[in-house]
């Protein structure tokens, strides 16, 4: 079989590999779809810390159930299945309280251990999740970012009265404007890029309102409007600060991503407005949840899918998602 190596930190090749054998408690996924993620390309660079090489990357895929390992019901043969990439020990103190996307033994599919882009995986049984005819198998890789929406929605706790203001309208910030938009019903969403492009796409997916920040601040152009309900999926250090001196009093604000980089902010600027700051990080058992959305229509993924690629042109797909954030939102690669 093929498969997507980082052999290490900027060296991609496709290598010829061994087809593997599913073990106990686990299937073998004949993957047809898997879509491309920045940390996918943080692992190419050399960029996350969490990476161990050499690593067959990818952790958005869709498949087919085509061998079972032992313990594993031989029914599931043939089951068309998203996989979730978070492996956990479900003993530890994060799994007991059912937070196992940071589980203290975590692993993720395509950083830990190797992931989907290849053409065959073995995956936790429990990791596959069956999927209605409904969800095409073109777009069925994009119910694990969508995981990641689902995941800090579920700790911002909107409500269709909230002021949501979203920093960033790349994947991240797109599929978290869905699901308030799509799920929570939220009325007035805000989005703010750098990059016009994104900011049309931002309206494609249901911003009431777009504002370009790259020459005007936002606060000049709120006009005074405090935002309830702010999700960063920008994450530059300079972010937060800004978020909090404009957020409402008991406001919420939720973190979708991480930077090294150090931030400053007072004690006195959260805690004079008692404003709630949640982190978040991958997702926590939400692929039930995304795949009824995407199946009721309350997330439309295909808005946010801009090409497809072959197996075998990875490193060009890879590099248009890095370079070319104009044209370019998510790319996904065919193995068929």
């Amino acid at each position: 079989m093929k498969s997507v190596v980082i052999k290490k930190p900027g060296e991609l090749v496709i290598e010829e590999r061994a087809l593997p054998e599913p073990g106990l408690g686990e299937v073998r996924v004949k993957i047809r779809y898997a879509s491309i993620c920045g940390s996918d390309v943080h692992i190419w660079h050399g960029h996350n810390p969490f990476a161990r090489y050499p690593r067959v990357i990818g952790h958005e895929f869709f498949g087919v159930i085509d061998k079972t390992g032992e313990s594993v019901a031989t029914a599931r043969l043939g089951e068309r299945v998203a996989v979730d990439p978070v492996v956990s020990c479900g003993h530890c103190y994060p799994c007991s309280v059912g937070r196992p996307n940071v589980c203290s033994e975590l692993q993720v599919i395509g950083v830990h251990r190797d992931g989907g882009f290849s053409e065959y995986a073995c995956v936790p049984a429990g990791n596959a999740y069956q999927l209605p005819e409904t969800i095409p198998d073109k777009l069925a890789s994009l119910i694990e970012p969508f995981t990641i929406a689902a995941n800090i929605t579920a700790f911002v706790k909107p409500t269709p009265q909230d002021v949501a203001l979203i920093y960033g309208a790349g994947p991240m910030g797109l599929t978290a404007l869905q699901v308030l938009k799509g799920v929570y019903g939220v009325k007035r969403i805000i989005v703010a890029d750098r990059i016009d492009e994104r900011l049309l796409m931002a309206t494609d997916s249901g911003a009431d309102v777009v504002l370009n920040n790259s020459q005007v601040a936002l606060a000049e152009q709120l006009q005074g409007e405090k935002p309830t309900l702010i999700i960063d999926a920008a994450c530059h250090p300079s972010i937060l600060p800004e978020a909090i001196a404009l957020a409402s009093p008991a406001a919420r604000i939720g973190l979708l991503g991480f930077s090294a980089d150090a931030c400053t902010i007072t004690q006195q600027s959260m805690t004079s407005k008692e404003i709630s700051l949640f982190t978040s990080r991958l997702n926590s058992k939400r692929f039930p949840a995304v795949i009824d959305w995407m199946t009721h229509g309350k997330i439309a993924p295909e808005k946010l899918v801009t090409h497809y690629f072959p197996l075998a042109e990875v490193e060009q797909a890879m590099t248009l998602f890095e370079k070319d954030p104009h044209t370019c939102c998510k790319v996904i690669l065919s193995m068929e």
